[in-house]
């Protein structure tokens, strides 16, 4: 397990491993039984990867509206007067012509072949408002930068609003390896091969793998259990 070492100047960034909040952003606590409408959780691969980063809170009182009127970006929020230091006031700023910027003053440590990668907090993907901001992804080196002085969201399309509100997690951070130091070579005729057959044997025993976890939601989607069938398998053997 690896220290993420952090220092930030508002708390109520609130930096934290990301949870799935339900009933929230991830939806409601519905079981997994024919009947029960689908959600985001449901799906093994999507809570294992909307859980895999650190979430940041918006930490301010105020309630912020970013949105684009005949070309121009306006912020309606009242953040009050500028605090006695040399923050930059109001933290919301325009960035060029399609973008936004936050001064989040938040410093997260990590070692010299790590880096930190800022991404749209998982919410972003299940939301049907449109009204959630959309963090632009961003890799820094902070082995050597020692703050994060700006994170940079997507503008919102005309007629868009995006709202920051009090205790909504505004985007995630990643961990990763500071270089993506990979190779893509093609699969050998064996290697290949030995893939298909273990997919086509997963594919013979899902009906029986599945066979007490299959169910049919309220829009006549159906879902089983295969996958999650098989990543407890991989957990348990990892354990051992």
């Amino acid at each position: 397990m690896q220290d993420i070492k952090y220092r930030l100047v508002n708390p109520g960034l609130r930096p934290r491993k990301t949870k799935l909040e339900m009933p929230g952003w991830a939806g409601q606590p519905a079981p997994r039984t024919d009947g029960s409408h689908e959600y985001a959780w449901h799906c093994a691969p999507f809570t294992e990867g909307a859980q895999y980063g650190i979430e940041v809170f918006y930490p301010y009182e105020n309630e912020l509206h970013v949105s684009q009127k005949n070309g121009v970006l306006h912020f309606d929020g009242d953040f009050g007067e500028a605090p006695d230091d040399d923050l930059e006031w109001p933290p919301f700023r325009k960035f060029g012509s399609d973008y936004y910027t936050h001064q989040l003053l938040l410093d997260l440590k990590v070692g010299k072949d790590w880096a930190v990668r800022t991404e749209p907090h998982p919410r972003f993907y299940t939301d049907t408002t449109g009204t959630v901001p959309i963090a632009v992804p961003a890799l820094l080196r902070t082995e050597w930068w020692p703050m994060i002085s700006f994170i940079v969201f997507k503008s919102p399309r005309e007629g868009e609003v995006h709202i920051f509100r009090p205790g909504e997690p505004m985007l995630q951070i990643l961990v990763l390896p500071v270089t993506c130091d990979i190779n893509l070579v093609p699969m050998d005729e064996e290697e290949a091969a030995e893939r298909e057959m273990r997919g086509r044997r997963i594919h013979a025993t899902r009906p029986t793998m599945a066979a007490d976890s299959t169910w049919t939601s309220d829009t006549d989607t159906v879902f089983d259990g295969t996958y999650r069938y098989l990543l407890r398998a991989a957990k348990g053997r990892v354990r051992e």
